[in-house]
């Protein structure tokens, strides 16, 4: 039998977590389904995909930032995609590939699916560029026959701003491929204690909070902060490190393939954002068995149990952070005992079997009906 076809889209190849969720989807489903992704650019995704035999195909037009005459040309080379592939399903990923993609499958008659991987309308989202996009995603539900949500968080936000009623929305968490052994941390021991965030240099993040911290912690322990990811803000970050004067022990790695053993020689993970969906840094991180702190934002509440697995913060609130960040710096009999059970946590609700499973039942449902 024939297998069906599946496209997923989405607009930045860059390295992050929405990109992440496609690649882990696509070489999982490879064998069942006869997948292809296309993307707005030749970033890192792009060449993974390729290297590992996934068909890939190039959408110059499509960008994030909203550009009219291009955004006609990218709905018209993704309808032309379409029409050429013949999919039967479509799979959208992130705002502006959620609407063009949806528009043109709507146009192809082609059922499509949309996660957001954090809505642009968050709390936390200037207030302008919040009423913008709930329009947007209003009209833009329409076009949905599901809406994977990768948080309870983000499905209630859809519910109160009447953004694709009930019927068309559920949650999906995000879930993470097992790491070997080796790559376990061991965050109670070890001097300097290295703290790390990974997260795309980029507006939601906010890499100042956590720089600004560092500056002002006082302990006797050693430590280092490793900051793993790119993007248009990290030469403004270096310089803020620079003035502040702690250039020294706040290590840039820039973006990388090989977060997880990164991940493997970390005390303590960091995740300092302005809003978010649902992060799989965090899950990452609890994969290796490392204690989190992070901002109470968006589904974080939903992986990161307070006072057990780690701690949670008000959003850009610097004293709670540095309070956080000294404790478990102090603590290695602590970050030991949240390391191991955020390890637990991860293995018990957010392994990539258990989202893969899930997500296939949502394609097999929207094909059934098409």
């Amino acid at each position: 039998m024939r297998k069906p076809r599946l496209v997923y889209l989405i607009t930045q190849g860059v390295m992050g977590g929405a990109q992440t969720h496609i690649r882990h989807l696509a070489l999982s489903l490879r064998d069942r389904y006869d997948v292809h992704v296309a993307i707005g650019d030749r970033e890192f995704l792009w060449r993974q995909l390729q290297e590992e035999g996934i068909p890939v195909h190039h959408l110059p037009l499509l960008v994030r930032p909203v550009a009219p005459d291009r955004d006609v040309g990218a709905l018209q080379q993704i309808v032309e995609l379409f029409k050429r592939l013949q999919p039967d399903l479509v799979s959208t990923h992130c705002s502006k590939a959620g609407l063009l993609g949806r528009l043109a499958a709507r146009l192809c008659h082609i059922p499509a699916i949309y996660t957001p991987h954090g809505w642009a309308f968050s709390d936390g989202v200037p207030e302008a560029q919040r009423r913008s996009y709930l329009i947007v995603e209003r009209i833009a539900s329409r076009w949905s026959e599901k809406i994977i949500c990768v948080s309870d968080y983000e499905l209630q936000l859809a519910l109160r701003h009447h953004v694709g009623g009930g019927p068309r929305l559920i949650t999906i968490h995000n879930g993470m491929p097992p790491i070997s052994d080796d790559l376990q941390a061991r965050p109670g021991g070890g001097e300097p204690v290295r703290l790390v965030m990974v997260a795309r240099f980029a507006e939601p993040k906010d890499h100042r909070l956590l720089i600004t911290a560092i500056s002002q912690v006082r302990t006797n322990n050693a430590f280092r902060l490793l900051l793993i990811g790119d993007g248009p803000l990290v030469e403004q970050c270096k310089g803020l490190a620079a003035r502040l004067g702690v250039i020294d022990r706040t290590i840039f790695l820039g973006a990388r393939a090989d977060v997880a053993a990164q991940l493997a020689t970390a005390h303590i993970f960091v995740l300092t954002t302005r809003w978010e969906g649902f992060p799989r840094s965090i899950l990452e991180a609890m994969r290796a068995g490392l204690p989190v702190i992070a901002s109470d934002v968006g589904g974080s509440k939903e992986s990161v149990l307070e006072g057990e697995t780690g701690f949670l913060i008000p959003r850009g609130d610097l004293e709670t952070l540095k309070t956080r960040l000294v404790t478990l710096i102090d603590e290695p009999d602590l970050r030991a005992l949240m390391g191991s059970s955020g390890r637990n946590r991860f293995l018990n609700n957010f392994t990539f079997d258990q989202m893969v499973t899930r997500t296939e039942a949502v394609y097999r449902e929207v094909l059934a009906k098409a």
